[in-house]
């Protein structure tokens, strides 16, 4: 009897439980579908700030709602097969019955806990395109070559995603590499794919100009910010000083001799950026401004990063970027993660782009950080 009661206050505990989320579900679809109408008013549509805000916002919450159908679907389904077992004699379809019964309660948990990190505030920046820079770090000529080796590792992942990579402005190593190099990512959710590469990547391995054979440990930083929209910052151009040069490095004859590139300084905050990769000095200026823009936003960005590792362990690298997360160690063919303690033994396959693996397992630890302090 004691037996036949615990199991009648888990499975009420679980019903209230599910009709908990299906409420909170529901009423996510009504405002899904308010803001589906407003975007057809024509004051919305005038109001271009506005309108993208709301159509980022119908955007989000459409996965939230389309998990939720298939969520609701499932546990009807489930009442459904439950009925016909309490009412049905036929064995043949009570036999049916028992399979869906036994399938999608198997299924069911995955569904919510898919549903619940849905539910988690994400990080608004996650959907925006990104600007990557790697630079050289501590030892000389090998961690610039090792920058261009990290700078064509993402560059083949990038072609894997079917994401473009605009290159806006680069520093070539004296031995080949790079002492820095910026570009632009853009496709869908870079930022939010990209952001747990920030970091200083270490490398382990026989240097080029190494004549004796020994290994050598060199390093290299990646930054990966999210771009700021037109509309995230405005810049009195008042504060900014415009410098025009002649552009270095390849390009051809044309880019080289003519003045076309840009460098910019916000005089306020004292950033500076400049863009040289475009014959035309009017598309390096627009790239610049870009970049200003991006700069400008992520000054304030890296204090909402800051605040959320002051409150919980984070995946997510904070403007303190002097934080080792990885380490490539060629002898042993090995690649370490360190945040995680994930570690691979194909690091040429790994260099040819072949990242998403570690990627989904930060994401996976990052998911169960959010739903553990969601859950405080």
């Amino acid at each position: 009897m004691d037996f036949l009661y615990l199991r009648l206050i888990i499975r009420k505990t679980t019903e209230m439980a599910e009709n908990s989320l299906l409420e909170k579900l529901g009423q996510i679809k009504e405002k899904f579908n308010s803001i589906g109408t407003q975007l057809t008013d024509p004051e919305i549509i005038a109001d271009m700030k506005k309108y993208v805000q709301f159509n980022k916002e119908y955007k989000d919450l459409q996965v939230i709602v389309e998990a939720g159908d298939k969520y609701a679907k499932m546990v009807s389904d489930l009442e459904g097969a439950k009925s016909i077992l309490l009412t049905e004699k036929d064995e043949d379809l009570r036999e049916m019955a028992k399979e869906e019964v036994a399938a999608i309660e198997e299924a069911l948990p995955r569904m919510e806990e898919e549903i619940k990190i849905l539910l988690i505030p994400a990080d608004p920046q996650d959907s925006k395109n990104a600007i990557l820079e790697i630079r050289g770090g501590a030892g000389g000529d090998e961690a610039a070559i090792f920058a261009g080796d990290l700078f064509r590792m993402y560059t083949k992942y990038f072609e894997r995603r079917g994401w473009k990579c605009e290159v806006t402005n680069v520093s070539e190593g004296t031995a080949g590499g790079y002492k820095e190099i910026v570009c632009k990512v853009s496709g869908e959710k870079v930022y939010g794919t990209l952001k747990y590469e920030s970091g200083v990547h270490r490398v382990q391995r026989v240097p080029q100009t190494e004549t004796q054979g020994r290994v050598h440990t060199s390093a290299a930083s990646v930054a990966v910010l999210p771009e700021a929209d037109e509309f995230d910052v405005e810049i009195d151009m008042k504060d900014v000083r415009k410098d025009i040069f002649c552009s270095s490095g390849p390009g051809g004859q044309g880019v080289n001799t003519t003045y076309s590139a840009i460098r910019l300084t916000h005089i306020p905050s004292g950033i500076v950026v400049q863009c040289q990769d475009e014959r035309s000095q009017l598309k390096n200026l627009d790239k610049a401004m870009q970049e200003l823009r991006t700069r400008l936003y992520n000054m304030e960005y890296e204090k909402y990063l800051n605040d959320i590792t002051a409150k919980r362990k984070t995946m997510v690298s904070t403007g303190d970027r002097s934080a080792k997360i990885r380490t490539y160690n060629y002898p042993q063919s090995r690649m370490t993660d360190h945040r995680i303690g994930y570690t691979m033994y194909n690091l040429p396959v790994f260099m040819d782009g072949d990242i998403q693996e570690v990627i989904d397992q930060l994401q996976i630890a990052e998911n169960a950080e959010r739903l553990k302090a969601a859950g405080e």
